[in-house]
């Protein structure tokens, strides 16, 4: 693979995940590794399972299901580390393209140990191309990042009251 780079999708609008997601199905198009790891989603999404039969590994944790403000101090604990595990896990795979999906969210939230994101991502920066995708990222992501798209809101149908359709939103 030639240089490997940094991406990152970030902003208010509907689009980061889509985008990241294209990427991959573009990878595994070109017969690249996949590794996607879907943090602060706690239910699958339709391009999950498509990706898997295709080869990419999708790494979550199914077992979290509420949002981190309705969580308890315990349960924000055992989510963290369920978080920094499955970055771990992910860490362990060869692969081309490593997709953190709402890494940004994680790390805004204090749901993954930070230094150690940064840790792991410096190790495997130059051989793997790496995705991050979510609102508010820290300044060292931008820094970092080689491309950085800002996706931006003008409308959404939830404005008007049109709630999430499955398909197409998730």
């Amino acid at each position: 693979m030639q240089q490997p780079m940094v991406h990152l999708y970030t902003g208010e609008g509907k689009g980061k995940t889509t985008a990241a997601m294209g990427l991959a199905l573009r990878a595994l198009g070109n017969e690249k590794k996949v590794v996607i790891v879907q943090f602060l989603k706690g239910m699958p999404t339709g391009e999950v399972v498509l990706l898997e039969k295709m080869g990419a590994t999708v790494l979550r944790e199914d077992s979290i299901q509420k949002f981190v403000f309705q969580m308890n101090p315990q349960e924000k604990q055992a989510a963290k580390q369920a978080y920094n595990a499955l970055l771990q896990q992910a860490l362990e795979f060869s692969c081309d393209v490593l997709i953190l999906d709402e890494i940004c969210a994680a790390c805004t939230l204090n749901m993954i140990d930070e230094n150690f994101l940064k840790v792991k991502l410096e190790q495997c920066k130059h051989h793997t191309e790496i995705v991050m995708t979510g609102r508010d990222p820290q300044p060292w992501m931008i820094d970092w990042a080689d491309y950085y798209t800002e996706m931006v809101n003008h409308k959404h149908p939830y404005e008007k009251g049109i709630s999430a359709r499955k398909g197409i939103e998730f």
